[in-house]
């Protein structure tokens, strides 16, 4: 049983602090992973705060994780001990249902398991995830990593990557389509990044006048301030896909407004409050709303091999774990462009 050291949070309101516990011995089917890299994502805090409701203490987050194989199970043929593998928000799932048939187990019927603040299948124990030194995962559920990108920049994909990627895929996105990407951090900075590789002409929606030179660097064609009414006015009936990266309270109909008929708003950010629709917003031009949910293994290793081809990365701060709280607080003021990374060296 591996000893791993790690960084958890052992309540709602403490600080994540040094942590030691056991991994289990690599099964049959199983990769052991030395962790070298691991993003951190604001569902991290959501968690770790319990404002989601049901966490499992102690608590070790991470779910963007890179890093490379050390071991591997009698009967594990996908990976090689010296491999590099990566491992994204969950790892197990029924396997049985319909959607874990068709390569989307991220909508499971019997609910994922989690990379953390999860529960295994077989033993019920809680799953730790990448703020710690090593993991062990079934290799059905290991993803690859190619060589030829920084680690540290592929480490945020198996999240914020596939959070956007994958609806984006799904909807069609591609050249003469135009995108609309409300909200520019994490999960949008990807996702201006992916809308443009796909050849659509893509707007940068935001309230801060300051982001618009970023986002042009990030690929964008045009930046439209949204406290403008004369801006917000002009771009009525304006774009085939809106997708609504924000988590922070918002009026859906305002940017409803601004889709074609059979326009489409995606939805991946969680506002704490439920936002209403009028019906009126969706009928008069036959507009929908949908949402998405990062994506199923075999879509996330597209992914992946995507951005090894095309050279698309996540923009990175990295830090030693020793400064995760801090970057906690300076993620919920919006200070950091657009992802922290933490070099898990610094827990050895």
């Amino acid at each position: 049983m591996p000893n791993t050291k790690a960084y958890a949070a052992q309540a709602a309101t403490t600080p994540l602090a040094p942590f030691s516990f056991d991994r289990r011995t690599p099964g049959d089917h199983d990769v052991q992973i030395e962790i070298l890299y691991c993003g951190v994502c604001h569902s991290d805090i959501h968690q770790v705060r319990d404002e989601w409701g049901g966490s499992i203490y102690p608590m070790v987050p991470g779910h963007e994780i890179v890093g490379r194989v050390t071991a591997v199970g009698s009967h594990v043929k996908k990976f090689a001990v010296g491999d590099l593998a990566g491992v994204g928000c969950f790892v197990d799932s029924c396997r049985t249902c319909a959607n874990c048939q068709e390569g989307l187990e991220q909508y499971c019927d019997e609910g994922m398991v989690g990379t953390y603040n999860g529960r295994e299948r077989v033993t019920n124990a809680p799953t730790y995830g990448g703020y710690s030194t090593q993991i062990v995962v079934d290799e059905n559920y290991t993803l690859k990593i190619s060589d030829k990108l920084p680690l540290e920049g592929v480490a945020p994909l198996l999240c914020a990557g596939i959070t956007t990627y994958s609806p984006l895929r799904y909807v069609g996105v591609r050249k003469g389509h135009k995108v609309g990407v409300l909200g520019l951090g994490g999960l949008g900075h990807m996702a201006v990044k992916f809308a443009a590789s796909f050849g659509a002409e893509v707007t940068m929606l935001s309230s801060s006048p300051s982001k618009e030179a970023d986002a042009k660097k990030l690929g964008a064609h045009h930046f439209a301030l949204t406290s403008d009414p004369a801006t917000m006015n002009g771009l009525q009936n304006h774009f085939d896909f809106i997708l609504n990266t924000v988590s922070a309270q918002h009026d859906y109909s305002t940017y409803l407004n601004l889709l074609k008929t059979n326009g489409t708003m995606i939805v991946v950010g969680v506002p704490p409050t439920p936002s209403a629709v009028p019906a009126f917003n969706l009928i008069f031009k036959r507009r929908s709303i949908i949402g998405s949910l990062i994506g199923g293994i075999k879509e996330t290793q597209e992914m992946l091999d995507y951005c090894a081809e095309h050279h698309i990365v996540s923009d990175v701060e990295v830090i030693p774990v020793q400064e995760v709280n801090e970057a906690y607080e300076r993620m919920i003021k919006g200070d950091v462009r657009y992802r922290f990374v933490i070099d898990i060296a610094s827990l050895k």
